[in-house]
């Protein structure tokens, strides 16, 4: 009997390459579809030779997708950008991407999607990054209805992009910035007394917005679970850590973890935004104004949605996890020498 053959767009990409390893481990051909197969060469030691296959499969080109697909029994796609460089632009990539891998999927008669968004999708997020997974998510369920949806929190790993900036930043910088707006948010609420919304002032806490980061190991079974199981087809899966931290306490997790002692300052956002401007001029973009409205507003679950106890997960903590790989960030003489 021939073993199932899974798509895996985006398979080299930070949450993958987890995905991958995972399907040849169970024994499964995996076709790795990215845009250049040559970065993928990395993984096909991970399974027997023949197991994984890279294909050169662009998103954006409806015909490549196709071929990508024809034949598979399973498809998932991985691909995500944080910042639009170029014409990978969050709309293109996060939407119209999103719609032609769904279409071909469909076509194909592959029965098991699964699309991986973000924590917070949403139309009217206040982040552009949002919105455009929230439109990768309608224009994936118009397309193949029984898709299954997973949505990560801030994701945690070695080759994250979160975690490893602020750590690469705290070695050479005496001060780690905080975005924190000095204005309270403004909000409209409607009156017990008269029918007319009145504006009502919150105070913004004092350590950051808050997030609830996950493991990247635990959003890859999360992908496991919704491929071996029909049950989570057609469903939304909020996938996120066991502890909420304030944006202060994520950096003194990370500080104790990789042996630096370094201030933790409020920048307001309005000077966020301002070299934020300046550095989208850096080739790669290494960080943009939406990023900070990421940082600046909370990226929790609604609880509106299915999570990783359903699937008969549980969430690994941060603590377990930073201390892998966030000491290589420390002085050299914190670092312990192997003798032998």
């Amino acid at each position: 009997m021939t073993a199932r053959l899974v798509t895996v767009f985006g398979g080299n990409g930070f949450v993958g390459r987890h995905v991958v390893q995972r399907l040849a481990k169970a024994g499964a051909r995996v076709r790795v579809a990215c845009r250049d197969p040559e970065a993928a060469i990395f993984l096909k030691p991970l399974g027997n030779p023949g197991q994984i296959i890279p294909v050169k499969a662009n998103i954006t080109d409806k015909d490549e997708v196709a071929r990508a697909v024809e034949g598979a029994d399973a498809v998932v796609n991985c691909v995500g950008i944080i910042a639009s460089v170029g014409w990978n632009t969050f709309s293109t990539v996060h939407k119209f991407g999103a719609a032609n891998i769904a279409k071909a999927t469909q076509m194909a008669g592959i029965e098991t999607l699964v699309h991986v968004s973000a924590l917070g999708a949403d139309r009217n997020a206040p982040s552009q990054y949002a919105q455009s997974k929230a439109a990768g998510e309608l224009a994936t369920l118009n397309a193949f209805p029984n898709a299954t949806i997973i949505r990560p929190a801030m994701i945690i790993g070695a080759e994250d992009n979160s975690l490893n900036l602020f750590a690469n930043l705290a070695r050479f910088s005496p001060v780690i910035p905080m975005i924190n707006p000095l204005l309270p948010s403004l909000k409209m609420v409607r009156g017990n007394l008269y029918s007319f919304l009145i504006p009502t002032f919150e105070p913004r806490p004092r350590e950051g917005s808050r997030f609830q980061p996950v493991v990247v190991s635990d959003v890859a079974d999360a992908i496991m679970c919704a491929l071996n199981t029909p049950a989570t087809q057609g469903e939304i899966y909020e996938v996120a850590g066991p502890t909420a931290y304030s944006f202060k306490a994520l950096m003194d997790l990370m500080m104790k973890n990789s042996g630096r002692k370094r201030c933790v300052m409020s920048l307001p956002a309005m000077w966020a935004y301002f070299w934020a401007f300046f550095a989208e001029f850096i080739p790669g973009k290494p960080f943009t104004r939406d990023m900070v409205t990421l940082l600046n507003h909370d990226n929790l679950p609604t609880g509106d949605h299915k999570n990783l106890g359903d699937l008969g997960l549980k969430a690994h903590s941060l603590e377990s996890t930073l201390p892998t790989y966030m000491r290589t960030y420390g002085p050299p003489s914190s670092r312990r020498v192997r003798l032998v």
